[in-house]
Parts: C-alpha cells; sequence; structure tokens
C-alpha cells in the first residue's frame, strides 16, 4: 500500500513538473482550449438548482476530471461544449440516466470529423457546434 501511495506521488509530481516547464516557456503543451475548461456559464441568481445526491456526485467526479486529469492528458475534444461539460449539462438538465447515456453517446461521436453539425471558431480552434438539447 505505501509502495502504491508513493508511486502516485512521485507521477503526480512528475506531472505538476512537467506542466510547470511548459507554462513558464510560455507553451503549452494542451493547445488552444486550455482556458474553456473555466469558462462559466452565467445563470440566473434566482434560479436555485435542485440537484441529487447522484447528480452531485457525478459533477464532482467530471469536475474532478476536468480539474486535474484533463490539463495532464490534455484538451482532446473537436466539440463545443467539450464533452465533460456536455456531459455535466446533460445530468443536470435530463438526469442521470439519460444524461450519462447523452454524456456516453457524446464520447463515441468524438473524432475529427465535422460531419453535419456547425462549426464556430469562436472559441479558438474550429470546433463542432453541439449544445445540449
Amino acid at each position: 500500500m505505501k509502495a502504491i501511495r508513493m508511486i502516485l506521488t512521485l507521477s503526480l509530481f512528475c506531472c505538476k513538473l512537467f506542466a510547470s516547464t511548459f507554462s513558464e516557456s510560455g507553451n503549452t503543451p494542451w493547445g488552444y482550449d486550455d482556458d474553456l475548461i473555466f469558462i462559466k456559464q452565467e445563470k440566473p441568481k434566482d434560479e436555485k438548482l435542485k440537484q441529487s445526491i447522484g447528480q452531485k456526485t457525478c459533477r464532482g467526479m467530471i469536475r474532478f476530471f476536468q480539474v486535474y486529469i484533463s490539463p495532464i492528458d490534455g484538451p482532446r475534444s473537436s466539440y463545443y461544449p467539450t464533452s465533460s461539460q456536455y456531459a455535466l449539462e446533460a445530468i443536470q438538465k435530463h438526469g442521470i440516466l439519460k444524461g450519462i447515456g447523452m454524456g456516453c453517446d457524446r464520447l463515441l461521436r468524438e473524432n475529427g470529423e465535422v460531419w453535419v453539425y456547425e462549426t464556430t471558431d469562436r472559441f479558438g480552434p474550429l470546433r463542432k457546434l453541439d449544445p445540449v438539447q
């Protein structure tokens, strides 16, 4: 158990060191959309979101991925919003089961082809526009 903990700590340290090396030089290995994760959509203050325990759990897991894993792995989404943000919005709007299903479907469609989607270059490179409906 101590060996696993030591390996995880060392690997996180190396990843952090690798990321800080690139950020100090001004170059980021993650492309144009490394700041898209932190774009927050404004919501009316009057509207209080009531979320179930399952929705809060899913939101916590997805946010953990967005904050800690995605910057290390790098952005790969050819969609706007990104697939993780799409899953968050789908779970919030449609509930846990349908939202997870929609998020998985979105991940299966993730590729570099333009297909039939509208495209936008508003947030950097050309991306397929596919909001939650």
